[in-house]
């Protein structure tokens, strides 16, 4: 049964509820000690430092006259996109970007973690949604920001609500520190062997000229376009209901990538039926091929586990006998500067198939790259492993989420160890 909680605004129940000035501050990707947070920084409870602009102390000083953001602290997107949750777990020198709003909880009246979760929770999200506007992208303003409403359990309770929920919350996070670092030291290997040049056997080699400069002897040089196949996609008409409804076939979107961030996707947001396939210019392509996005946000990567198609913000890298995907994969990444650089467009930058065809693709012998393959492979499978337990943890986290929140799962009487200090709690999740 739903418990009887009082209704309390933000506004009520928090010390500080701050938006961004209201234009942008002049930053850039040379790191300094001062770092301006953005909505794509905002992820799942998440505030994301790894990716951020810098500012200088003297902009950072201005950028901050209503409140600096302190570790603790709640973000909400308020735009681009809307609705966005994340908890400030980093004690750096960091200032809000545009669209964002920070909620700064009273810790006599509200558990700041219990506070994330709430914002997260269906009903939250439902009122989020219900105060945004904009036809054409969908922002909530700043006062409606400190109207939300949220359920107000006892101090107690929302710690224990809080400590169950961030467990799983722990256990995501761990998963993606052993990705990264699973990622970083597959790369490493790529970089080694077919960046430098330092392979097995490498000493007995000798270098040969060829258009990308000197390599190894045996090392082949071709355009992209002679060495695997590539495709595009296509969107069905969103007007013909059955193109959609019903659909079963995993059809990607850019957005899909950004937000996931993951080297392998076994789900799309959206699904397609197979009129909607035959009745479009997306493709269906074999599972374990490489999507790179090739428009609006360029250059992002993914692996599918399942037979997928995409839209027409792709371009699909697809493997065979000869090129793996994880050989195809650590090569993009390696490119990423370069298909930046060749991108066109005045409205939004885009990478062309055909442009991207006539990149040099440079191929190790079969030798190599069975080698290559038999030490990557295995990291590549624990990566998509510990990809899907992420993704259970989420599941099950969000189904939990609601019921909590809501008093249908009753923690009252749980044997919790929540009553220290929610800063403690805090320290121990970092």
């Amino acid at each position: 049964m739903k418990a009887n909680w009082p209704r309390v605004a933000v506004s009520g129940i928090c010390d500080t509820i701050i938006d961004c000035i209201n234009k942008t501050a002049p930053s850039s990707n040379d790191p300094t000690s001062f770092k301006m947070i953005r909505t794509t920084n905002v992820r799942d409870g998440y505030v994301k430092l790894d990716k951020v602009r810098y500012v200088t102390e003297e902009i950072y000083e201005k950028w901050t006259r209503r409140g600096r953001p302190q570790r603790g602290d709640v973000l909400l997107t308020r735009e681009a996109p809307l609705g966005e949750i994340g908890l400030l777990r980093s004690t750096d020198n960091v200032f809000l970007g545009q669209r964002l709003v920070m909620y700064r909880a009273n810790r006599k009246l509200l558990d700041n973690r219990y506070l994330m979760y709430s914002l997260m929770g269906d009903e939250l999200q439902g009122q989020i949604r219900s105060l945004g506007s904009g036809s054409t992208v969908e922002h909530m303003r700043v006062p409606d920001c400190e109207k939300l409403e949220i359920p107000l359990p006892t101090l107690a309770i929302q710690r224990k609500i809080a400590a169950i929920l961030s467990t799983y919350d722990d256990l995501i996070e761990n998963n993606i520190r052993r990705i990264a670092i699973l990622e970083e030291m597959a790369q490493a290997i790529y970089r080694e062997w077919v960046v430098k040049f330092r392979f097995p056997g490498f000493e007995n080699v000798k270098l040969v000229n060829s258009p990308l400069g000197q390599i190894p002897e045996g090392w082949e040089c071709s355009q992209v376009s002679e060495v695997f196949e590539t495709l595009g996609g296509g969107t069905p008409s969103k007007k013909v209901e059955e193109y959609w409804t019903g659909g079963q076939i995993p059809w990607f979107a850019p957005s899909d990538l950004t937000k996931s961030g993951n080297m392998y996707s076994a789900t799309s947001g959206t699904r397609i039926t197979d009129v909607g396939l035959k009745k479009s210019s997306a493709k269906m392509f074999p599972a374990y091929s490489v999507m790179l996005t090739s428009r609006a946000t360029i250059g992002v990567l993914s692996i599918n586990t399942v037979p997928a198609c995409t839209n027409q913000g792709f371009i699909t890298c697809v493997p065979n006998d000869r090129v793996s995907a994880l050989e195809i994969f650590f090569w993009l990444r390696e490119q990423t500067q370069k298909i930046l650089n060749v991108a066109t467009g005045a409205t939004f930058k885009e990478i062309t198939k055909g442009n991207f065809r006539k990149f040099q693709f440079l191929l190790p012998p079969t030798n190599v790259s069975e080698q290559f393959n038999k030490i990557v492979g295995p990291i590549g499978k624990d990566i998509e492993i510990l990809i899907q337990k992420q993704q259970n943890l989420r599941t099950t986290r969000d189904l939990l989420l609601p019921k909590l929140i809501s008093g249908k799962l009753d923690v009252e009487d749980l044997d919790i160890d929540s009553g220290i200090a929610a800063e403690e709690l805090l320290e121990a999740t970092v």
